[in-house]
């Protein structure tokens, strides 16, 4: 494992070469300052603040991360309440002179915030940059801008925002960029008297790269202006107030401060020539990111530096933005006929050089949004990618040479966009496992819902009524507004405690002061969970909060939790209550019947920290777990609407999709056992014994490798190479990616690399591209269409997304894709969403990639077969895709890099050797699997009673397979002669189709599996029977070899409670005794149906046994009907009760949907052709 120096080394080292991500980097960028000033002599400290947000929403966490080092800096991080305040902290560092008695000779600033940040923080940030800064100060403001809304609510721009408070931009392309253009933006506010601006674009803050450091790698000049006759020394004047000093600060703002801009970008070499080309027709004007972007289109097009020389380019690298340099942009235009101006979003610089140059002789056409003829060039929206600025570049270039290569280039991406889509489902972002949101947001129905910021805007897309929203802090404010002008009485806000912190409690006192009808369900989890989950800057009690609320006119506050222990003897403010949140529609509707502004608190900690907070064993962790008895489950679903929670995963079993509790990733929050279903189990497994060491013994398995894996044959360049990843969020895909990239540089090669998170962290898409070369690389860090060498997928619905499928190349790319079935969000909380066939998905992915090359394996069951732990996917793949010759770094490189990272390395070092071994030899890791398999049952023999009425029917094939099991299984549901009604039905309904299509079985098989799911209905007698079965109980002493204690979570329907808000049986617990119980109950089932069955006078009861002679009718009538163009309906029809799942109220609803689409489809068997015609069923042809 590397040391403590190795780990911190990108921070540290002030000669060589580093690899540092751009997050990383403005944190150094910090440290960088200090060491500056301590080397001229100065004793100088620091004071950072700012508030988080993509693309700097883990700036906070990284500065909190290096605290120590910041220490021995003298710098001091304070997180920021709001931008606007955090940026007035920051001004005061530059008022230290009216006070007096200072520590160090100067304090710097730092701030930052996001692009609505920002705007929020308009005033504060123009009233500081007008006052000024201090010889020995100065400050840096870093802006994040999300040009592609990738996790905003809007897409951004502030450089505009920047030049309308006076504050000079300086744009970074790259990490390097990161650590000049910050050390000349605080030397310039130093020298200047204004704040300094760092525009970081989201593929700058995640991106990586390698940087040169050394002290002296920069040269400072500062240049002299004149103001009244002599040169302009800044002095910072507080006088704001004060019209005289006022207009003064504005003069010297315009005549000196901004003039020193504009001098020190010009001596100090900011904006660069980095194509010079006396003999050019076409200058290129671009800056920052886009500069590499640029790059990258050249270099697809098939122009290097020489040709771009001889088709008469020149390239000018603005890295000023604000104020644009004139005398530079004069020199560049010197002797071109065009200037074509390629930045993002409005036109900016544009504008600048059109000012600079109007009016000069000789002055180039500018073009750049549009041409010269008003025609769209350069879209005003969205991000640049290299194949938009190719497009442009190659309609201004063609008109003066003809650039075979560009146009083969242009056609080849023209034929990867016209390629056909292919259909599959999304992966939504989605709420963590055990979310209180999962809880929070649900709403009374018919209720109008307003979103809020943060992880409350993923409501939007979970059908929770949620209308509308407002940008951060003002959420609720927009009722005032609208109230008056409708009938609509109330309306519910949500809004998390980090914004109520921020400024939202402004909003609520808003509406209090207003007496407007709105109800606050204001979620306190005490975490700022989509940014990072930080801690919470202002947070307060919740007793305090009660007690604000109640101050500010709050007319009723309900408090929510999921344990009520944590308010014992603890007293709220307005006689506030404290309720447990199953009562939560119940307290939303009691507020909203309320006059005035109400509160609902819901107290519950966010999920995924409380997690890592657990993992750490830093909080407490419940030893019980849920399991799912997966035959008593009817796969409703009914645990996944109550629930919303990703760890409740739909599997497919013999008996039909059920769902299973998928261990790794469960939070324990068991809101899922609120699905109204017996087969939910509680199991508190007792405590493994200690090791030898007395350690406790940690979770999953290291199963050894001895054999020896052969080098593999590289496939790809591995002097040039790119890869494109995908992943989901909060699986480590982010982690792993950092290690290969961590690896090439080890081999000694230049790696860049990008990562796409966006919503990652709530189970959404991880997209990270890696391009690993043998000398530094001058274009973009994202793959391009077309582009890349490895398609390396941990999760396939990812890797069948047509953006992604648009990076491969039929005669390029290699895909090394997990085929794992990891759910969405919209199929745990829908049921009749279903995941695409696999097949499906990897002839897709075949079509546009090596197809003989490509390695597709179900990599998650693999690595959680071999570790116990799903943890091991990731690094396992990446073993997959090197032993495949599609990833050209060194075995001892990866390793090395492993062991670096520090994180889970033992587990990683295995992974990657096992994801080999699945190449070399499969069949080997499976038996290493089964080595820690259960054992499962075998299969009973057929009895010879049982044996006879499967040969009976006469059948093969998967018909006869089907009744081999169920037969089977019916004469242990009931008996003999029961399973004699099923056998001699199917037999009948499989002559029926033999005489219409012998070669066809599918309405034979439909029978077969859902006649019999009708006649093992589950009533008490059979869910005792499967909860005693020999082989489930076996199944978890297996699961749990240490023993465990079991409760059974039930609402018989004699015994239980019903909800007063729903009318729903209320399930509760039951120790194990009553598993005795249920053995003895099984043993009734001849009752099953008679005059002495206490359990079958329900309407339940008599609606299940009525299903099966209305199924026995209708099979009888489906197979009288039976023709050739009728028989796709009929299978249709025949495969209804799979429709019909659940128990009591779940089953009821589900009865009256498959009702309402039987009636359809039997309009449609009695006249298929009728159907055909306006497509209401696909009606197959049997040849």
């Amino acid at each position: 494992m590397s040391s403590k120096q190795d780990l911190t080394r990108q921070f540290t080292a002030e000669e060589g070469i580093i690899h540092i991500g751009g997050i990383e980097a403005l944190v150094r960028l910090t440290m960088d300052q200090i060491r500056f000033d301590r080397r001229r002599g100065l004793n100088n400290a620091m004071f950072i603040s700012g508030y988080r947000g993509s693309p700097v929403g883990m700036l906070d966490a990284n500065f909190i991360k290096q605290q120590k080092l910041l220490m021995q800096h003298n710098i001091q991080f304070v997180d920021g309440l709001n931008e606007d305040l955090a940026a007035t902290a920051v001004w005061g560092t530059q008022m230290l002179h009216t006070v007096g008695n200072q520590k160090f000779d100067g304090v710097v600033g730092t701030w930052y915030g996001k692009a609505p940040g920002v705007d929020r923080s308009g005033d504060v940030l123009k009233h500081a940059n007008y006052t000024g800064t201090l010889k020995n100060g100065g400050v840096l403001a870093i802006f994040g801008d999300d040009p592609s809304c990738k996790s905003s609510s809007l897409p951004s721009q502030s450089e505009a925002m920047f030049y309308h408070v006076g504050i000079p931009s300086l744009y970074p392309a790259n990490v390097q960029d990161i650590l000049d253009f910050g050390l000349h933006g605080y030397y310039l506010s130093r020298i200047s008297g204004l704040w300094a601006g760092l525009k970081i674009v989201t593929n700058v803050a995640d991106g990586s790269g390698s940087a040169i450091v050394t002290p002296d790698r920069l040269k400072f000049v500062t240049p002299v202006v004149e103001l009244d006759g002599r040169p302009y020394t800044p002095e910072v004047n507080l006088g704001m107030n004060v019209r005289k000093d006022a207009l003064d600060m504005e003069r010297t703002l315009y005549y000196a401060r901004q003039e020193l801009a504009r001098l020190y970008a010009r001596e100090n070499g900011l904006n660069k020539v980095t194509l010079p080309n006396a003999d050019a027709w076409l200058g290129i004007i671009t800056a920052g990111k886009t500069y590499h972007d640029l790059r990258q289109a050249f270099m697809e097009m098939g122009l290097d530096d020489d040709a771009l020389r001889r088709a008469g380019v020149r390239i000018l690298k603005i890295g000023m933005l604000n104020p644009l340099q004139p005398d530079d942009i004069r020199d560049f235009a010197r002797g071109l006929e065009e200037i074509l101006v390629i930045e993002e979003k409005r036109p900016f610089i544009e504008l600048f050089a059109k000012e600079i140059l109007y009016g000069s002789a000789n002055a180039p056409r500018i073009v750049g949004k549009r041409d010269e003829e008003g025609r769209d060039l350069l879209p005003f929206h969205g991000e640049f990618e290299s194949d938009i600025i190719a497009r442009a570049l190659h309609a201004r270039l063609s008109r003066k040479t003809k650039l075979e290569s560009a146009e083969g280039w242009i056609k080849r991406l023209d034929e990867i966009h016209s390629r056909n889509s292919l259909t599959s489902l999304t992966r939504s972002a989605w709420y963590c496992s055990g979310c209180p949101h999962n809880s929070s947001t649900k709403a009374p129905d018919g209720s109008i819902v307003s979103a809020g910021i943060g992880c409350h805007t993923m409501a939007m897309w979970m059908d929770r009524g949620v209308v509308m929203g407002t940008h951060m802090g003002a959420e609720g404010a927009q009722w005032i507004g609208m109230q008056p002008f409708t009938n609509t009485k109330h309306i519910f806000q949500n809004m998390g405690d980090g914004t109520y912190a921020h400024s939202g409690s402004l909003a609520v006192r808003y509406c209090a002061a207003t007496n407007t009808n709105i109800t606050f369900k204001i979620l306190v989890n005490s975490h700022t969970s989509m940014t990072g989950g930080q801690e919470i800057m202002g947070a307060e009690p919740v007793r305090a909060m009660v007690a604000e609320l109640i101050a500010n006119g709050v007319k009723r506050v309900i408090v929510t939790t999921e344990d009520l222990s944590r308010y014992n003897a603890v007293n709220l403010s307005g006689n506030t209550e404290v309720w447990h949140r199953d009562r939560l529609i119940e307290a939303q509707k009691v507020l909203a019947e309320i006059e005035g502004t109400t509160v609902l608190i819901h107290d519950q900690e966010c999920a995924a920290e409380l997690r890592r907070q657990r993992g750490r064993g830093k909080a407490y962790e419940p030893a019980a777990v849920m399991v799912i008895n997966e035959r008593v489950c009817e796969g409703c679903g009914d645990c996944g609407e109550k629930s919303n929670c990703m760890s409740v995963e739909p599997v497919q079993t013999e008996f039909g999709r059920k769902t299973r509790i998928h261990q790794p990733s469960c939070n324990k929050d068991y809101s899922c056992v609120k699905g109204f279903c017996p087969s939910f189990l509680t199991i508190t497994p007792n405590a493994a014994p200690e090791s030898a060491d007395g350690k406790k013994k940690k979770k999953g398995r290291l199963p050894a490798l001895d054999r020896a894996l052969p080098d593999p044959v590289f496939k790809v360049d591995p002097n040039n190479f790119g890869a494109h990843v995908m992943g989901i969020g909060g699986t480590g895909s982010v982690t792993v990616v950092a290690t290969i990239a961590n690896a090439a540089r080890i081999d000694g090669k230049w790696a860049v690399g990008l990562d796409q998170t966006g919503l990652a962290q709530k189970g959404g898409t991880v997209i990270s591209d890696i391009k690993i070369t043998a000398t530094q690389f001058d274009g973009s860090n994202k793959i391009s269409d077309g582009s890349t060498d490895l398609y390396l997928g941990f999760d396939i619905l990812n890797a069948t997304d047509n953006k992604n499928l648009d990076k491969c190349h039929p005669e390029r790319t290699i895909a090394i894709v997990s085929t794992g079935q990891a759910p969405t969000g919209y199929m745990v909380s829908d049921k009749s969403v279903q995941f695409p066939n696999i097949d499906r998905l990897t002839q897709g992915i075949d079509r546009v990639t090596r197809r003989n090359d490509n390695i597709y394996l179900d990599a998650q069951t693999l690595a959680e077969g071999l570790f116990a732990d799903s943890m091991a996917t990731n690094m396992f793949m990446v073993g997959v895709a090197y032993q495949a010759g599609a990833l050209p770094i060194s075995a001892a490189a990866f390793e090395t890099a492993i062991k670096q990272a520090g994180v889970g390395v033992d587990m990683s070092l295995l992974a990657f050797k096992w994801g080999r071994m699945a190449v070399v030899d499969i069949d080997y890791v499976h038996a290493e699997i089964h080595k820690y398999e259960a054992k499962a049952p075998k299969l009973p023999e057929l009895t010879a009673e049982a044996r006879q009425i499967v040969d009976s029917v006469g059948a093969t094939g998967e018909v006869k397979r089907l009744l081999e099991i169920r037969v089977t299984d019916l004469i242990g549901y009931q008996d003999a002669a029961y399973a004699r009604r099923y056998a001699a039905k199917v037999k009948s309904v499989m002559e029926a189709e033999k005489r219409v299509t012998p070669e066809s079985s599918a309405l034979t098989e439909a029978a077969a599996r859902y006649f019999y799911k009708l006649m093992a209905y589950k009533d008490e007698y059979e869910v005792a029977r499967l909860h005693s079965d020999p082989a489930f109980l076996a199944e978890l002493d297996a699961q749990f070899p240490n023993g465990y204690t079991i409760e059974y979570n039930l609402a018989p329907p004699l015994l239980s409670k019903r909800d007063p808000e729903t009318g729903e049986l209320i399930k509760q617990k039951y120790g194990p005794w009553i598993l005795k119980a249920f053995r003895h109950l099984a043993k009734l089932k001849h009752l099953r149906g008679g005059k002495w069955d206490i359990f079958g006078k329900t309407e339940e009861r008599h609606m299940e046994r009525q299903a099966i002679e209305d199924y026995d009718r209708l099979l009888t009538d489906l197979c009288a009907k039976l023709t050739r163009d009728n028989l796709a309906i009929a299978v249709k029809l025949a495969s209804m009760p799979d429709e019909v799942r659940g128990y009591g109220h779940v089953k009821e609803r589900h009865v009256a949907l498959a009702k309402a689409k039987q009636s359809q489809l039997l309009a449609d068997f009695n006249d298929p052709q009728a159907a055909k015609a306006r497509g209401a069923a696909q009606v197959v042809q049997f040849v």
